[in-house]
């Protein structure tokens, strides 16, 4: 057995410096790693052979990280092979979270990132987990994974530690080093040696939650509370239709109050907003508790594809332009704008709904590889909409070349008779047909 030795919880702090390894190489990962990689030893793992070849030769598919934040981690290494982490002893997990097709928390990912490292986990050992997940799901989930494989006792052999991440993709300015994060371990002493880690690459500084429940927690509610926020603001917006009042004027109005929030409604994608309150959800309901307004914001969140593929259609009936078999551009399929990130994508559903009225539709976004696909994307990629060809046009994503290409390039991509959709309300209002 691996525990002959007992390792106390003070042999393991007094322990020399931890040997790193960071589990998954995507949006978390890989910054985590390049941030220690300079400053010491690490060992980048993935199992995405791919990803790692393209790594090693100073490829980041996601844009996420410079070349030069890729050659200044002299200390780092990468591979797919889990012989390499067996001198590890922290190993922090950067896996996704998602949500399967009924809207239900798929720990698929981390645990099966949890079993891998569990052989190899040694007397004294560490592990820091930074997927987001419900409140409990840690100690609850991958523990006792870590105990079964590993023949190790918790907190006794080896210990576990928890720090959110807060990678906002595509964001050039709130980047890992100067974002404050949330530190926790299963111990106070643990605690103070993951916040201690963390320290060496977070020049913002940490907060050392007092429980992983609570760093948890904190996580989930972050992203809860802004898609609440959103689904205000689209509630309002359809609202706001009804009364035939522009939504962004109304919002840059209400701005000039100090304390007003200016959320903009829109398309709710992505790897966290759009998925973390599913995770809340499920723990709430596990415990008998049925989260009303969280639940209520998902759901609209969730329809808007269907209402902008429902106001597209009322103006083009409107204005005698035949819907079925109608040809309609969809500029940017991306979750979000100037990130190549297609993760769980809202424009996925305008698509799928346009599909429904027998649309021809073609998407243009310059951030997206055909290869990036997914098996359910079903969408015609094009490198350029040609001129005088679309019924209509839906500017889903507000990629700074869509700015630059102005609404007059745009317009000219339109037949004689078509609609403009500015969806996230770029240009004036004189400038497009409809806006959200």
């Amino acid at each position: 057995m691996k525990n002959e030795t007992i390792f106390s919880e003070a042999a393991m702090v007094a322990a020399p410096e931890h040997k790193l390894a960071v589990i998954g190489l995507g949006y978390v990962g890989l910054p985590l790693a390049l941030a220690f990689g300079a400053v010491r030893p690490v060992v980048g793992f993935d199992v995405d052979t791919l990803r790692v070849a393209e790594l090693t030769a100073g490829i980041d598919r996601t844009n996420e990280t410079s070349p030069a934040e890729i050659s200044d981690a002299t200390f780092l290494r990468y591979t797919s092979e889990l012989r390499d982490l067996d001198e590890c002893t922290c190993f922090i997990v950067a896996v996704p979270t998602p949500i399967d097709r009924h809207k239900q928390p798929d720990f698929n990912p981390l645990i099966l990132a949890t079993r891998s490292i569990a052989p190899i986990l040694r007397p004294g050992g560490l592990v820091i987990y930074e997927s987001t997940v419900y409140p409990g799901a840690t100690e609850e989930i991958c523990v006792p994974v870590l105990e079964e494989l590993s023949g190790l006792t918790y907190n006794v052999d080896f210990f576990v530690g928890y720090s959110p991440e807060r990678i906002n993709p595509g964001d050039k300015n709130h980047r890992l080093r100067n974002i404050t994060k949330v530190t926790a371990g299963s111990t106070a002493a643990v605690a103070d040696v993951v916040d201690q880690i963390y320290r060496q690459i977070i020049t913002a500084g940490t907060h050392r939650a007092p429980s992983i429940k609570v760093a948890e927690a904190a996580k989930v509610i972050e992203n809860t509370q802004r898609d609440l926020n959103i689904a205000l603001m689209n509630e309002l917006a359809i609202l706001f239709r009804i009364l035939d009042i522009d939504t962004d004027a109304v919002i840059k109005a209400a701005g000039t109050k100090w304390n007003f929030m200016p959320f903009r409604p829109g398309l709710v994608g992505g790897h966290c907003i759009g998925v973390d309150p599913y995770y809340l959800t499920h723990k709430a309901e596990a415990v008998g508790y049925i989260p009303e307004i969280i639940l209520a914001g998902r759901r609209l969140n969730d329809r808007m594809g269907a209402y902008v593929v429902a106001q597209l259609v009322k103006v083009m009936t409107k204005r005698r332009i035949q819907v079925d078999g109608a040809h309609i551009l969809i500029m940017g399929y991306t979750f979000k704008e100037n990130c190549p990130d297609i993760r769980n994508t809202r424009v996925r559903d305008i698509v799928r709904e346009l599909g429904e009225y027998n649309c021809v539709v073609e998407v243009y976004d310059p951030w997206v590889a055909a290869t990036a696909l997914e098996r359910e994307d079903t969408v015609t990629l094009i490198p350029y909409p040609k001129r005088g060809k679309y019924d209509g046009i839906i500017m889903a994503v507000a990629h700074d070349e869509f700015k630059q290409t102005g609404p007059a390039e745009i317009r000219s991509f339109g037949s004689q008779s078509h609609v403009f959709f500015d969806l996230k309300s770029v240009f004036e209002p004189k400038a497009s047909d409809l806006r959200l």
